[in-house]
Formats: C-alpha cells, structure tokens, sequence
C-alpha cells in the first residue's frame, strides 16, 4: 500500500502543479484551495468513483458535485489525467469559447455534473441527486445504487442553505450521500477563525450524519474515511478533512506559502509566491508546468481498465435484469428518454370560476396517476399552493422509503429549489415544486441556475398578488413578476430563451399551461392565484380548445367586428379586462381582450401572428397586480397600463380590489379616457 499511497501523493502533486499552472497562465483565478484539496479528489477518481469511461452519461453511475466552483482547476486537472480534457483546454481556462470556464458548468460527457454557482447550492444539488437515486432504485432495484459525493468548502458550511442540506439529508437518512468539506481555515480575505468558531462535527452529528474527522492530505486516512462511508447503510456521511491552503506553494527564496490568505483568490505570483519554486518543491519542471507525470499516466491507465470492467458487470446485470422485467424495463426507458403518457386533458375536471390553485390541484391529481416518475415538493405550504392535489394520490418520503412521489422540504424555500434542480441534473425525474410567490424571492439564486443549465424544473408559485389580502404586504407580491419575467427575456448561448413563465386567466387556461409545463425542456413557472376567478366565456367550440392557444403565449378572448382598443392583461386581470370590455360594449365602444400569460412566448411567434393579436395602430390598454413594467413591452410607452407602484395593505383582497381600482368600472372610465371618449 506505501507504494500505491507514493504514487497518488505524486499524481496529487501533479494535480496541484496542474492547478497552479491554469491559474497563473490566465492571470485570474483561485489555486490555493485547489492545491489543498489535490489530495481527496485524487484517492476519489482513482480508487472510488465508479462511471463508465466510454459512455459518461450512464444514468446509474456516481455523481461527483463540487459546490466551490472557484476550486475549478482541481476538478479540470483531475478530469484531464482522467482523459476528458486536453491540456489546451486546461492552458485555455477563463478564457472565451473555453470549455474551462472559471466556474465549472454542467458538462457530463467531460465528467462535470453541476453548475457550480454561489456557494452552498452545489451540495443542495447533490442533495437532490441522492434522493433522486433512491426514488429510482425503489422503483427498479438496488442494481440502479449509486453514490453522490459533494466536496464543500469552509464558505459552502457558512452559507446558510448548509442547514437545510444538514437537515433534510440526516432526517431521510441518505446513506448514499458522502460529502467532503475541505476544512483549510482559509477563507477569500479572512481565516475561518476569525468569522466562525462553530463546531461543525458536532452540528451534523445532530442531523444525524455520521461524522468523520481525518488529516486531508493524507491519501490513508482519506481511504480509510470513504471506505467507512461506504459501508454506513444509515445515515449520509459528512467527512471533515484538515486540509492545507496552497499546499506546496514556495516563494523566492524557498519559503512556505502555505496556510495564507493571499493564495486564495489570485495567482500565486500575484500572492508574492514562487511559481517555479512551487513546482519544483513539488517534483516537476517549471520548464513544463503542464507536464503529466507518469505515476498520472499509471495510476489513471489502471482505473479506466477498472472502470471499464466494471461498466461491463454492471452491462451484464442489467442485461438479466431487462429479461426478467421487460414491463420495467420499458418503464425506466421511458422515465430516462423524458417520453411522456398520453394525457387527455379535455377530460380533465375544473369546477368554473375557481383559484387557479385550485384548478392546477385538479391537474396534478392526474399527474399522479399518470407521470409516473414526477416528484412533487412543497416548502410547508402543500395545502395552500395545492400541490397536495399530487400529495393525495401519494405519500411523502420517508427514510427508508422512497416508493412515494411527495418531497416535504420543510419551510426552506432556497434548499427546495437546489434540491429540485439536483434531481433534474439526475435525470430520469420531472422535480416540481411550490411554495406562495412572494418567497420566490429565496430561491431566485436557484432559479437562475436552473435557467442557466435549462434545466426541466417546474416552478408552482400561487398567492401571486396583492390579493392575499388580510396577510398584509409582507406577503403580497408586487414586484415579483417583474423580477421572474426578466427571464424570459435571457437567451442561453444558443439563442434560446433561458425560462418560461406562465400566469394563467382561468381554470382553462391553467390546464393547458401545466401541459406545456410537462413538455418544456426548460425551467417553467405557473403562476397562480389564491381567490376565486370568474371562468372566461368561450369564442370556440370549447373553452378547453381555445385555451390552448397558450401555446403561442398570448391569444384573443374577447373581440369585436372592428374594435376601438386592444386591452391586454395575464392572470385574474383579464377576467377584469372582460368585465370593463362589457361595459364598454355597452356604451357603443367595441373592444378586443387578449390575455399574454407569458411575453416570452408570444414574442417567439412570427411577427404575422404578434400583429394579428395586437394591431399596429390600435390603441392598447393594459391592467396588471404587479408594476407596470410586466405589460409595458406589450402595452408601448403610447399606451396606458393600470397597475401597482406601491405595497399592498392588510385587507380583504375585494376591498383591496375597490381601494386600488381592480375592477370592471375602472377599466371601462380608463380606456374612454385614453380614447378621448
């Protein structure tokens, strides 16, 4: 064993030299902490993380989350003696049209498993992975095992989503969670010391983690502490490794410049270190800073065989798997491939005049019928954002148990939301979640990322305006749809818009949204009211039928032969827009209503179509519960838009509604005036 542990000492010197190197050649970036945890991640790649080396994206491989994305050279470095990256790309990080960006982003076929945001969330993710994971094996057995290891740092500890994490993980018991926290009592400009004397082993031995203690750099003890974490069958592991900031770093004269914070977020040289003394002391050339070792070469040629032996007995027990529950099988493919059941939603039962919470309640009672492989959460609020619609068809987790389809979060908004997105990068689960749309604004960061990795999250966010009413203005919101709109309106590198958002008119409308929730590949967000909204009258055949013209985000309710102004509005407004249309019809003045629940989408249509909803020339009126801004790019600076530029109040929300104008009178005084009627 001397002679394995001598030559992963050195494969983890070539990885910290690796580090040093990228950071210093693009003049940016963080190599202390990557120097420090060379050692853990290299025992992890060479002797314990199992993935099949010809096919990345095997579904039932372990998952590997870094949550420190400014600890990216450590990864690449790693990734790249394990054949998944070029020196060229390690030479290129931070650098544009790299694949080595400065922060890690998702790139399973290269080995890397999550956008690594602000710290915290990358283990949130790795949360929702471990319980995806146990939510298929119950389903298709204990052949699909696999481990999910997160590796956190003293930051990811301090941010406040590690409570959550902590929490939810040791009451499910998720023995198939190992995390790695580099504790190097170095932080970006302070010691840990200074900010937090918190003693973290006793904090998750209170969550029930199984706690282990080791020397970081010390390629035994790390062994001996993942090969504990592997036989715990009960509890997640937490393994804290005393790790040293800028292992090996040297100055001029050959001094240490370990242990300092000035390595943490900048080149060595920048600290006032060394490079080519700090290659040296570590066994390589200066010369030739991105030289692989032959002890790398070695070491990595023996795991892919390893790995490849094992993706063969893996290949074969699933093989007799499948010829033994061909019916499963089917149904795991299906889980996998994102195809869908067929879903007649005109028979799907919404009572008129209903919440839109209440109406998508209906929808999901179905789901739970029929999507087989959708997992519902709820931040404490099940019977108020009516996901339990989901619920009462099923059962919430429990340790031990993962045969239901309900995850109860707890009141943690933010970990739900990284959960969710952990489950999608999984993959083989549709994550859904709820929570009121005012505490949308904790999980926004999780939103974000979930829209960079267009990840297929579906968001139920109800109570969505200042018709919550007695709850005061602390739960109202108000500018909130501003703030989630916004990104409709980022495109990925593709050109794709990054998100979906869709606030429904009515009972119909809600079911048909929740049908392009299901088949979106991106992050969706349903919108939903608390009260009561009076069904629209139907220009079709059906309601069901001309609801579903969603599809283009925005369509014609209500028209006239020739009408005088288009009035636009999303959600319970446009109920409102169809009562001052009324109104108005019957004081001679012709109107046409459109109902947009989501720009984004009607600006994807062609212009011939955008045009045939919203006439040029026609005057526009819009109405909206949030700030102006939501209906501005719809409405026009020429136009006039009835909405909110203040808090609400603590009131009945049909008072609310007189007090603040929301209602069919005002729209019909409103759009005269604009017409100089």
């Amino acid at each position: 064993m001397s002679s394995t542990n001598s030559k992963l000492t050195r494969v983890a010197d070539n990885v910290r030299i690796l580090s040093a190197a990228m950071v210093e050649k693009a003049k940016s970036g963080h190599p202390g902490g990557a120097m420090g945890g060379a050692d853990f991640i290299t025992v992890l790649f060479a002797e314990f993380l199992r993935y099949d080396p010809d096919n990345m994206a095997y579904p039932h491989r372990d998952r590997f989350f870094l949550d420190p994305g400014h600890m990216s050279p450590m990864l690449y470095a790693t990734l790249s003696l394990a054949g998944h990256y070029t020196t060229e790309d390690l030479q290129s990080l931070r650098q544009w049209g790299s694949v080595t960006p400065g922060h890690p982003e998702v790139d399973v076929l290269r080995g890397v498993e999550n956008t690594s945001g602000p710290l915290g969330q990358g283990h949130a993710m790795a949360l929702g992975a471990a319980i995806a994971e146990r939510f298929l094996a119950a389903r298709f057995g204990e052949w699909t095992a696999h481990r999910t290891y997160a590796y956190i740092s003293d930051g990811s500890v301090e941010e406040e989503i590690s409570q959550g994490v902590g929490r939810i993980a040791g009451h499910l018991g998720l023995s198939n969670f190992v995390m790695y926290y580099d504790a190097n009592n170095v932080q970006l400009s302070t010691k840990v010391d200074e900010v937090d004397t918190e003693n973290v082993a006793m904090k998750y031995e209170a969550w029930g983690w199984n706690v282990l203690s080791i020397d970081g750099n010390n390629i035994n003890a790390i062994r001996e502490a993942l090969v504990a974490a592997e036989s715990e069958t009960e509890r997640p592991t937490l393994i804290i490794g005393r790790t040293v900031m800028g292992k090996g770093a040297r100055g001029p004269a050959g001094e240490s410049f370990e242990d300092k914070v000035s390595t943490h977020g900048q080149p060595l040289t920048a600290a006032g270190a060394d490079i080519g003394a700090t290659i040296r002391n570590l066994g390589g050339d200066p010369e030739h800073p991105f030289a692989v070792f032959d002890e790398s070469r070695e070491v990595f040629a023996e795991r892919r065989e390893a790995l490849r032996a094992w993706a063969a007995q893996q290949a074969a027990v699933e093989k007799s798997w499948r010829a033994e529950h061909k019916e499963l099988a089917r149904r795991m493919d299906r889980f996998f491939s994102g195809e869908l059941p067929e879903i007649d939603y005109k028979t799907i039962e919404v009572k008129p005049d209903v919440a839109t919470r209440a109406a998508s309640a209906a929808v999901l009672g179905v789901y739970a019928e029929k999507v087989g492989n959708m997992i519902v959460s709820s931040a404490d609020l099940s019977n108020s954002d009516k996901t339990d619609g989901f619920l009462k068809k099923t059962r919430a987790f429990v340790k031990g148990d993962f045969s239901g389809q309900f995850f109860q979060a707890g009141v943690s908004e933010l970990t739900m939301a990284c959960v969710m997105n952990g489950m999608a990068l999984h993959g083989g689960v549709i994550p859904v979640c709820g929570t009121f749309f005012v505490f949308s604004d904790y999980m926004k960061p999780a939103v974000r990322l979930s829209a960079l990795m267009r990840l297929h999250v579906i968001y139920v966010w109800s109570h969505d305006s200042f018709r919550v009413g007695e709850d005061g203005p602390t739960h109202q919101p108000v500018e909130q749809e501003a703030q989630i709109r916004l990104m409709e309106h980022v495109r990925n590198h593709r050109g794709e818009r990054s998100m979906l958002v869709l606030r429904p008119a009515d009972g119909d409308e809600t079911v048909m949204a929740w049908k392009l929730a299901l088949e979106e590949q991106r992050p969706v967000a349903l919108v939903l009211s608390r009260q009561n909204i009076r069904s629209l009258k139907t220009l079709a055949t059906s309601r069901r039928e001309e609801a579903a013209q969603i599809a283009k985000g925005g369509y014609v309710v209500m028209d006239a032969a020739k009408p005088a102004a288009v009035l636009i509005a999303s959600g319970s407004e446009v109920s409102t827009l169809a009562e001052g249309a009324g109104l108005l019809a019957a004081e001679g003045i012709p109107v046409r209503v459109v109902s947009v629940p989501s720009e984004g989408l009607f600006r994807d249509q062609p212009k011939s179509y955008q045009e045939s909803v919203l006439p040029a020339g026609l005057p526009r009126y819009g109405m909206t519960s949030g700030l102006e801004v939501n209906l501005r790019g719809l409405v026009g600076d020429a136009g006039t838009i009835h909405g909110l530029n203040h808090f609400g109040y603590s009131a009945p929300f049909k008072v609310l509604d007189e007090k603040f104008g929301y209602n069919g009178e005002t729209v019909a005084a409103e759009v005269k005036k604009m017409l100089g009627r």
